[in-house]
């Protein structure tokens, strides 16, 4: 696999930020957003599961709560933190099924499908300085 070099950078321009550990997600099952040219889907989306994103998906044919231990796949539950497929979460987004997005944790490359505006609409970023939430 070849991986990309140089420190790979999210949406906002900093440092790609871990998007979980339990379970371990990522194209390279090391808990980043990373990507790189065999990742055809583009696993490039941090996001939080929830009830209704797990449901839309799987009727779509995107079955992301059934484990498949071969792959490593622990299945997913609501609250659980999984670097999703770029164009599924457009998918459900477009529909109104949303998957909260953690910014500093998704990959750059993500902008090539999805507009940051979008991904902006769903952050739940908290900022450094949380006094500028009031």
């Amino acid at each position: 696999m070849e991986e990309r070099q140089g420190g790979e950078r999210n949406v906002l321009g900093g440092e790609l930020e871990e998007c979980g550990s339990d379970p371990v997600t990522g194209f390279f099952r090391d808990g980043t957003c990373r990507t790189c040219a065999e990742d055809v889907g583009r696993h490039t989306i941090c996001a939080i599961m929830t009830a209704d994103f797990l449901a839309h998906q799987k009727s779509l044919g995107n079955d992301l709560v059934t484990p498949v231990p071969e792959w490593g796949f622990p299945g997913l539950t609501p609250g659980d933190r999984w670097c999703v497929v770029a164009e599924r979460w457009l998918q459900s987004f477009a529909v109104g099924v949303i998957a909260p997005v953690v910014l500093a944790a998704t990959s750059y490359a993500a902008l090539e499908v999805v507009p940051l505006r979008y991904l902006q609409q769903c952050s739940v970023d908290v900022p450094d300085d949380a006094s500028s939430l009031g």
